[in-house]
């Protein structure tokens, strides 16, 4: 196990779910970290469960704000004198259907937050830190950007976008970044719950593991990518599926 004593991170969308469990991934290995969302109160529950402020502290907004996620960095830097690690695990479905159907106001909408922003993080970690001393980036993408998926395909075309960033990325900024991606299948999170809510069962039996995946899954593998032990990886997007993909489905 990688240590982070010493180490940084940020993660967004971490009041809950993924994002949560990437972060108690992170701390239970010694980091300080650093989580976002946009309800305060759901945040302070957060950090609680962390461990409390002196090992996280959270700052409240809307991912798609530019200020809040200059905010957010800086916040970083200020209270914990680095940022080693970035985690953007931002993610938005407002939509459900055909793509047919798809409004482009709310695909405009789904890009912005789940790519522009994600970028502009990127973006704001790299001047801030990262440029001068180095670090890892770690986006949270989805099977449905690796794969069709009926019904969520504005979502899986932002994810897919998310994927082909992180190779671009992983180019750019090396050899000072790391730039990967991990692409999950259904975990088991509120964001995901209208994917298997009232026939878990069902949906779990296309899996060969035999059950949904958990923030938990996801969080260790964050953890592996975003450490040392993955020193010779990066541009690499990381499909935790529970070995569906192995179905050739």
């Amino acid at each position: 196990m990688d240590s982070f004593e010493g180490k940084t991170a940020l993660v967004t969308g971490a009041s809950r779910g993924i994002g949560l469990g990437i972060a108690q991934s992170l701390v239970k290995r010694g980091a300080k970290v650093v989580v976002t969302a946009r309800k305060a109160e759901a945040l302070a529950e957060a950090v609680e469960t962390l461990g409390g402020k002196d090992v996280a502290v959270a700052v409240a907004g809307n991912a798609g704000d530019a200020e809040h996620r200059a905010t957010a960095v800086r916040t970083a830097i200020d209270t914990f004198g680095s940022l080693d690690m970035l985690v953007g695990n931002v993610g938005i479905n407002p939509v459900y259907g055909p793509m047919m159907d798809l409004d482009h106001d709310a695909f405009r909408k789904i890009l912005d937050t789940n790519v522009v922003a994600s970028l502009d993080l990127v973006q704001q970690a790299w001047k801030a830190w990262m440029s001068e001393h180095g670090g890892s980036v770690l986006f949270v993408a989805s099977v449905a950007g690796v794969r069709s998926s009926p019904m969520i395909g504005g979502y899986g075309v932002s994810k897919a976008a998310v994927i082909n960033m992180t190779t671009q990325l992983a180019v750019e900024l090396g050899p000072k970044v790391r730039v990967n991606a991990v692409a999950p299948a259904v975990v088991k999170t509120r964001f995901a719950e209208a994917l298997y809510e009232g026939r878990e069962a069902e949906v779990a039996a296309a899996y060969p593991v035999g059950r949904l995946g958990v923030p938990e899954d996801v969080g260790e593998a964050a953890a592996y990518l975003l450490g040392d032990g993955a020193g010779w990886v990066t541009g690499q997007t990381l499909v935790l599926d529970g070995g569906s993909g192995s179905r050739g489905r």
